[in-house]
């Protein structure tokens, strides 16, 4: 890498609302998150999926796969 022309990156923290800490290197001291993968709700499998309206309904229908 040359000198001169690079950010500083310096050890921080990122901290979630739900309280998990990583420890990691940033131009940015200290991060605050409201949501990290231990609570965010597709990486915990808590997340539903909405099918608005019967989208997929129509388009089987539309398309004739609904057999």
């Amino acid at each position: 890498m040359k000198k001169g022309i690079h950010p500083d990156y310096q050890p921080t923290t990122i901290t979630c609302a739900c309280g998990e800490v990583i420890e990691t290197r940033s131009t940015k001291k200290d991060i605050r998150v409201e949501i990290c993968s231990k609570c965010h709700p597709f990486f915990t499998g808590r997340q539903k999926l909405v099918d608005t309206g019967g989208r997929v309904d129509r388009f089987k229908k539309r398309f004739g796969m609904d057999k």
